[in-house]
């Protein structure tokens, strides 16, 4: 089945474009592979970036919208990523990037293509746990700026995942915010940090 991607709010793309457009934002992004690419660059697959600000209990996360994350495509791949972030003004152009996470992005994209049923993707991103998910979201006609997981929506750990936890495997939401809750949640001290004692 297809898979969805929310349309970006036109002047978040109009920045990107403006920012490809711009010698001196390329030459000056630290993404060798976006200065190096021969051919045109072209700004694709928007996708709402959200954060995970709490988890304390499946079914009761708080998520809010961060930015809008487009994949730089030239030629059959993409070499890099651009990201744009909610100014008092609006949208507005953050920065370029590069590294695992786009190719990682690309490939759990192509793997959602391939699931029988349709979802509308996103990217939902758990700081605490250095941890960045595609979200597939079974609504396939919500606003992508909107809302929160649903017990039935799926997360793919993109790579590198925390350890203990597979990159690429799609997990539903009940399945996988029990461990990031266990994972992000301090241990109290019961006495004297033990160095050699086993991470949680």
């Amino acid at each position: 089945m297809p898979l969805h991607v929310p349309p970006a709010p036109a002047p978040a793309l109009r920045s990107v474009l403006t920012a490809l457009g711009s010698p001196t934002a390329v030459r000056e992004a630290r993404t060798p592979s976006l200065r190096a690419a021969q051919g045109p660059t072209t700004p694709e697959l928007p996708l709402p970036v959200h954060v995970l600000e709490r988890i304390t209990a499946p079914g009761l996360s708080a998520t809010r919208l961060t930015g809008w994350r487009f994949l730089i495509r030239c030629g059959d791949r993409a070499v890099a990523a651009a990201e744009t972030m909610l100014t008092p003004d609006g949208w507005a152009f953050s920065h370029f990037f590069e590294g695992p996470y786009v190719s990682s992005t690309e490939r759990a994209l192509q793997q959602a293509e391939a699931l029988q049923q349709p979802y509308q993707a996103r990217l939902l991103s758990v700081p605490d746990l250095y941890m960045l998910t595609l979200w597939l979201h079974g609504d396939i006609t919500a606003d992508g700026a909107q809302g929160q997981p649903a017990d039935t929506d799926l997360l793919v750990p993109l790579a590198p995942a925390p350890p203990g936890i597979p990159a690429h495997r799609p997990f539903r939401v009940t399945e996988l915010l029990p461990v990031l809750t266990h994972r992000a949640t301090p241990l109290p001290l019961l006495g004297a940090p033990v160095l050699d004692s086993p991470a949680a």
